[in-house]
């Protein structure tokens, strides 16, 4: 059964959209980060992905104290990133309340850094993220492309112990075009035992059930609910059958 996960994503405070990961192509959406994560708790859901897109263009972690509301607010357990790229950012999370983090430009940059936070604070709690362009990694808030091959990157951290992927397909995110299911079948034949949480293009329940036939563990969306493309009650119902 396909798991769930609404997303916030964080600028100057404010819940925003991009568009294919594009800062001057946003949109603002009412109402604080910790209002938007307490409408989704009481809609049902238990999981929450928060990014904090400040922090992904300035290389630190920046929206801490939206951090400390969401999750002194809601009983979401939340997965946090963006900017996360040294000892004390990714403490700073977890301190903030965060029950997982999400973590993709030190897993290119610095591998030994990703691996020995990997050992402390155990592969549950750590999501590589893997954010793709053109079948090639992304990094620093999708703003530089790397030569990574996303099979390549990902073998190497599976063999290492990582369990939790995040993939977003940037040319995907925002679009309200559907997801990269090529792109999911592909990470899922080549490693079946990973949990993958899909990001990016998800437009409504059918995408989902589509993510789910293919199976696909988990899905992140935020746009389709934002833009009202699908209700968040009809989405846990129809989809899932229970409350996530």
């Amino acid at each position: 059964m396909i798991t769930l996960i609404p997303a916030i994503d964080i600028i100057e405070g404010k819940c925003v959209r991009l568009t294919k990961g594009d800062y001057d192509a946003k949109t603002v959406y009412g109402g604080s980060p910790a209002d938007m994560a307490a409408l989704f708790e009481s809609a049902g859901f238990r999981r929450l992905h928060v990014v904090d897109l400040d922090g992904a263009k300035s290389k630190h972690v920046v929206n801490i104290e939206a951090l400390k509301d969401i999750t002194s607010r809601t009983r979401l357990a939340v997965d946090f990133g963006g900017g996360i790229k040294t000892d004390g950012d990714i403490r700073k999370a977890f301190d903030g309340g965060a029950s997982m983090v999400t973590i993709g430009s030190v897993a290119v940059t610095h591998r030994d850094l990703f691996v020995e936070w990997l050992g402390e604070f155990g592969a549950d709690r750590i999501i590589l993220g893997a954010d793709v362009r053109d079948g090639r990694i992304s990094i620093n808030g999708w703003r530089e492309d790397t030569d990574e091959d996303v099979t390549d990157f990902l073998e190497y951290y599976v063999s290492r112990g990582v369990k939790n992927v995040l993939c977003t397909d940037i040319s995907k995110d925002g679009m309200l075009q559907g997801p990269a299911f090529g792109l999911y079948e592909k990470i899922i034949k080549a490693f079946p035992h990973i949990n993958l949480i899909a990001s990016g293009g998800v437009s409504g329940l059918d995408d989902i059930r589509r993510l789910e036939r293919i199976g696909v563990p988990s899905v992140v969306f935020g746009k389709a609910v934002y833009e009202g493309k699908v209700d968040v009650g009809t989405m846990i119902d129809d989809v899932c059958g229970l409350r996530q």
